[in-house]
């Protein structure tokens, strides 16, 4: 069972190191245009089998299993909605969590997305745990911390959640996921510039606890373009139309694919010491870095691949509960190629 507890002889040195790994270059999500050890198999055969319709093929890349914790226990997401937030969005986001592990949702499905993060295991083969639940959440209505964050402030946030009097988040170190979602009017470091959304863990110095951690931001006031495509389109691109967003909310409908990357990258790499390609732990490429804009069958680049189309004229390529959502593949390195529950064969 892959553990998040870290040593205690280690901790100051792993905060020193990892204050300065942080400082410069956290695991983070890219949008919208993409980036250019053998573990126990799913009993899938679609996950698996040669097929035309795997995306992202390449022989350079040589994901690596570097000998850290995966999350092989029951996961819990403890959200922390940070600004003001609506009920309806809320809904949304909730719903998402809970369709992960939905295995009854009408196919394709987001739990069947999620089968191709279960495909990676921990020192023992033992596989990424099946189930992912919603666990506590807190609310910061009040911006506590101000609209205008750091990435170090992000951490003293997640700090206010599991240390206020009343009702604190739990301290899960060995399963929890913390996931801060700033609202629509808050800027955090890099948002937009560079980011749509990063993940880490915390620092001992800072939090107390060495906690996985996520932040994704609503980006639909500040650069939808940006985070929030193909509901959103660049500016920089003329004649370029936007798709109509399945939920009815721009921002919130773009943060579900980078909510969904974050949260299969901290299974698969909770301390940056997992799973991810190339030699150089400050700038990691991981399970979703690597099929950056790749929805569908044929996508790559500028294009999504092929996605569906609702009575409504909404876009998407999978179901939740209720739901329908857009969620971006991930790389499958048992076939070496991104693959999705929505792929087509050729």
């Amino acid at each position: 069972m892959g553990s998040l507890l870290v040593p205690p002889t280690a901790i100051s040195l792993l905060a020193a190191l990892s204050l300065f790994l942080l400082l410069l270059s956290p695991a983070a999500a890219w949008r919208p245009w993409p980036h250019l050890a053998k573990s126990n198999v799913s009993d899938d055969p679609a996950l698996v089998r040669d097929s035309k319709k795997y995306e992202g093929s390449s022989e350079f890349v040589h994901l690596k299993y570097h000998m850290g914790p995966v999350l092989t226990a029951n996961i819990t997401v403890h959200i922390i909605w940070y600004g003001t937030w609506q009920r309806d969005q809320k809904k949304i986001i909730r719903e998402f969590i809970n369709s992960i592990s939905a295995h009854d949702s009408k196919s394709p499905s987001v739990f069947g997305w999620w089968r191709t993060v279960q495909l990676y295991t921990d020192q023992t083969g033992a596989n990424i745990s099946r189930t992912v639940r919603l666990g506590e959440e807190k609310n910061d209505r009040f911006y506590s911390h101000g609209k205008s964050l750091t990435r170090l402030s992000i951490q003293t946030v997640i700090k206010s959640a599991v240390t206020a009097k009343s009702r604190p988040l739990p301290i899960n170190a060995k399963n929890g996921l913390y996931l801060l979602l700033t609202s629509d009017d808050v800027y955090v470091e890099n948002f937009c510039g560079q980011v749509c959304g990063f993940h880490y863990f915390t620092f001992p110095s800072i939090v107390g606890y060495t906690l996985p951690y996520a932040w994704v931001g609503n980006s639909e006031k500040l650069c939808p373009g940006v985070c929030a495509y193909p509901f959103a389109v660049p500016s920089y691109i003329p004649g370029l139309k936007p798709m109509k967003s399945p939920n009815g909310d721009v921002g919130v409908d773009g943060m579900i694919s980078v909510i969904a990357h974050e949260v299969a990258e901290l299974a698969s790499n909770p301390l940056v010491n997992a799973w991810y390609a190339g030699g150089d732990p400050i700038a990691p490429v991981e399970i979703a870095d690597l099929c950056e804009g790749i929805y569908g069958t044929g996508g790559g680049g500028s294009y999504t691949g092929q996605l569906m189309d609702g009575r409504d004229g909404a876009t998407y390529n999978m179901n939740g509960i209720r739901r329908r959502y857009l969620v971006q593949w991930v790389w499958n390195h048992v076939v070496n190629y991104c693959t999705g529950p929505n792929a087509l064969d050729q």
